[in-house]
């Protein structure tokens, strides 16, 4: 497999990089005999990136296991996020949603690695260079989606993507399953209000959403933790620095008031849900996160 992003622009910096530092966390879990999430592509993804090509992809390659700040607790964090928000999709299909939008699809290979219906529509919306390295390494695979139909959608979230993805065929009069994993934190406070306010004009009654969201601001504290501090140090990845400083919107009272049934978990809650997973812990940099689950009445 010889695919390589050395002439794509916009997957080896930012956002696009944290998107590769997820795909490390998946991989190595695929090969877990415990495995909370398998994705087969996700090691591909890493090693076609030159900045990411001697990442782990094993856990033979972390000798330490869980107790590695980075691959272990953040690694695990990762898969725990990616199977609750699986199960999430999964259960909007089973009960009649035939329309998914992944907001930020980033490197997820949701639709190759889930068993989609028969008449499912899957978006796939981010930027045109992650799209194009996420597409070139799967075609090198010779991948075939899960799902009967897989749109990749070019767009800018701080420019009118709801537009292009109207015009690559979503129906704003059909229920939909939309998920945002890991991309609010990388968005300015007013792009993610305009982006919750898109959301809900083009959902109608049955949508979900589940998206994952940061209370507060992290303290002096939690900003050194070693998970923070083992990541800038072994894989050159600041996670602070693409994040947006500022108090984050109040989402949750937002989607409220404009009529969503809504309900926010810590993630702990899915480690006890599902019996593996990263736990509670002083100065944790997890404390602070919610994974938010809302339906449209």
């Amino acid at each position: 497999m010889g695919a390589g992003v050395d002439e794509i622009t916009g997957v080896d910096e930012g956002v696009a990089l944290a998107a590769l530092l997820v795909a490390a966390a998946r991989a190595i879990e695929t090969h877990r005999p415990d495995a909370l999430a398998r994705d087969a592509y996700a090691e591909h993804f890493v090693r076609a990136a030159p900045a990411s090509a001697q990442w782990p992809v094993h856990p033979r390659d972390v000798p330490d296991g869980d107790a590695d700040p980075l691959w272990g607790r953040l690694g695990r964090y990762f898969a725990l996020r990616t199977r609750a928000l699986d199960d999430q999709l999964l259960r909007a299909v089973q009960l009649g949603t035939r329309q998914v939008v992944l907001l930020g699809a980033g490197l997820d290979a949701r639709a190759y690695r889930l068993d989609w219906p028969p008449d499912c529509v899957l978006y796939e919306v981010d930027r045109p260079g992650v799209l194009a390295f996420k597409q070139r390494v799967l075609d090198g695979l010779d991948a075939r989606p899960r799902v009967p139909r897989r749109v990749p959608v070019e767009a800018d979230f701080r420019t009118d993507w709801a537009a292009a993805l109207t015009a690559a065929g979503f129906h704003p009069d059909q229920p939909t399953a939309w998920l945002a994993e890991g991309l609010l934190l990388h968005l300015p406070g007013a792009v993610e209000r305009d982006l919750f306010a898109a959301v809900d004009q083009l959902s109608c009654s049955g949508s979900t959403l589940a998206y994952e969201a940061e209370i507060g601001v992290e303290s002096a504290a939690v900003r050194d933790n070693p998970v923070h501090t083992a990541t800038r140090e072994r894989t050159g990845v600041d996670l602070l620095a693409p994040f947006d400083a500022e108090p984050r919107p109040d989402t949750l009272a937002d989607l409220t008031a404009r009529g969503w049934s809504t309900t926010a978990h810590t993630p702990f809650e899915f480690t006890r849900h599902y019996g593996r997973g990263p736990l509670p812990e002083p100065d944790g940099t997890l404390a602070a996160n919610r994974w938010v689950f809302a339906v449209r009445p």
